[in-house]
């Protein structure tokens, strides 16, 4: 063959070899793949069977131990259901008893109850015998003897408290009484500053009476300028050199006083300069006003009152309550409780700032109709006072009821300032007026012959009918009666009650 030939013959006859080999060779391993694979097929097969057997066998045993744990719970089960069941019969067997014997006692009960109603019904039947009988031997009737027996009990038990009370009252001024005025004597050794009485002058001195006239001025209009600004009533009558402010405002009438006589001074008096020096006099009141209420705190050692405060105090200085200073009253006061406090060892500086706010809302400008105890409460509950400054305030006309020994002693100190000889007067008519209220009082009681108020209305003698009050009941008329004028009446200091009971028996020789 030519060589081109076997050039192309051999390589295809080689590719031909080499896939034929390849192909055997690759069969060969498949073949041997398989039967490795099926080798382990084989093998799974008899482990996954081995595995289920003993699967089915441990199955087997829980059954059967499943089996055996419930027969026994049911064994158990079944016991208890026995035991239980006999208990129940046992209960229902003591149940029956038990009711048997009720039924007993009931009807022994029954027995018995019906024994007593019969001996009730008896008892009555004498009961309502033996009552006829005595309503028929007394002459009374049962409610009747029932009404004197309580009436007879009650007295006995009056008796008993008034000899009580009137032991306890003996007992308590044997000590108290002394101790009170020992406290109250050295208190008032320790304070006796001078008594002056202060009088509102509402009165302007005139140079002249031709003055007068121009206070008036052109068609009245210098006194009109004067009334407006300052608020009051300005009275040109026949006094001789003399004018009459009148207002119920202190400040405004001290305002207008003093711009009046600023005026009068000047000379030139006319609605522009009125003006002008009404203007300049209410600045200097309110500086004064503000001056006084610190120099008061000042001289009390008393600390952190706010402004509002300090000028409502300011605004006491003029005012008078029976023509004493109301500031000078107050810090009087409160020097008293201060020194009070001391002695009966309670809280000093407590009581000296009570005693000096208790009449504060009487120099607070409001349209309120509270009295000045309730509105000077309500200021300082708004400052931020002491509960018991409030109440002391509240309290020093017993509008309220006293909460603290504070209270108590701002009431005394008010008292001790008003009382004092000297300190306040009152005009006729108040003065007659209090002392018809006192005897009034008096009257309205039952058993009451009739009254009089002596000794300036601080003491009130009350005469008895001798015939329907006893020794006891004129004791409780006393006590009644000054209860009543502590709860209707306000006065200075205190009155002493006196109830008088006389026999009389008169006869005559001929």
């Amino acid at each position: 063959m030519p060589y081109w030939v076997w050039v192309i013959i051999l390589p295809l006859a080689g590719l031909t070899l080499g896939w034929t080999i390849r192909w055997l060779y690759a069969r060969f391993l498949l073949t041997a793949s398989e039967q490795r694979a099926e080798r382990k097929i084989q093998d799974a097969i008899k482990e996954a069977e081995a595995k289920r057997k003993e699967i089915l066998l441990e199955a087997k045993e829980r059954v059967i131990q499943e089996r055996n744990q419930q027969e026994k719970e049911t064994r158990e089960r079944r016991a208890e259901l026995q035991r239980l069941e006999r208990r129940v019969v046992q209960k229902e067997d003591a149940l029956d008893k038990k009711v048997a014997q009720i039924e007993r006692t009931e009807q022994a009960l029954a027995d018995k109850e019906k024994v007593c109603q019969e001996r009730e019904n008896t008892l009555n039947k004498e009961e309502e015998r033996y009552r006829a009988e005595l309503e028929r031997i007394s002459g009374l009737s049962a409610e009747e003897a029932k009404g004197l027996i309580i009436k007879d009990m009650e007295d006995e038990a009056k008796y008993d408290a008034q000899g009580l009370i009137n032991k306890i009252e003996q007992e308590a001024n044997l000590s108290a009484e002394k101790k009170a005025r020992e406290i109250l004597v050295a208190t008032i050794q320790r304070f006796a500053s001078e008594v002056t009485g202060d009088v509102t002058v509402a009165t302007v001195t005139l140079p002249n009476d031709e003055m007068k006239g121009r206070i008036i001025g052109r068609e009245g209009r210098n006194i009109r300028t004067l009334e407006t600004l300052t608020g009051v009533d300005i009275i040109i009558d026949d006094t001789p050199e003399a004018v009459v402010i009148s207002c119920f405002d202190p400040v405004r009438k001290e305002i207008a006083k003093v711009a009046l006589e600023k005026l009068i001074l000047d000379g030139r008096i006319h609605p522009a300069r009125i003006e002008e020096i009404v203007t300049k006099v209410s600045k200097d009141i309110s500086q004064k006003i503000f001056e006084e209420g610190e120099k008061v705190l000042f001289d009390l050692g008393i600390h952190n009152i706010k402004q509002d405060a300090i000028r409502a105090l300011g605004r006491l200085y003029f005012r008078t309550s029976y023509g004493q200073n109301v500031l000078n009253h107050s810090k009087e006061v409160a020097v008293l409780a201060g020194m009070l406090a001391a002695e009966v060892g309670c809280n000093r500086d407590l009581a000296k700032r009570a005693a000096l706010l208790h009449d504060i809302g009487k120099g607070i400008d409001t349209d309120s109709d509270l009295n000045h105890a309730e509105i000077g409460m309500d200021m300082a509950r708004k400052m931020g006072e002491d509960a018991r400054v409030i109440n002391a305030i509240g309290s020093h006309h017993n509008d309220i009821e006293p909460t603290c020994i504070e209270s108590v002693l701002v009431q005394i100190a008010d008292a001790i300032s008003a009382a004092r000889p000297g300190a306040r007067k009152e005009t006729l008519d108040n003065y007659i007026k209090r002392l018809e209220n006192l005897e009034n009082v008096a009257k309205d009681f039952d058993g009451v012959a009739s009254a009089f108020a002596i000794q300036a209305g601080r003491e009130l003698r009350v005469i008895v009918n001798n015939e329907t009050v006893n020794d006891d009941r004129s004791r409780e008329l006393a006590r009644g009666i000054a209860k009543k004028i502590e709860n209707d009446l306000r006065y200075p200091g205190r009155i002493k009650v006196t109830t008088i009971r006389e026999t009389r028996v008169t006869e005559y020789a001929r």
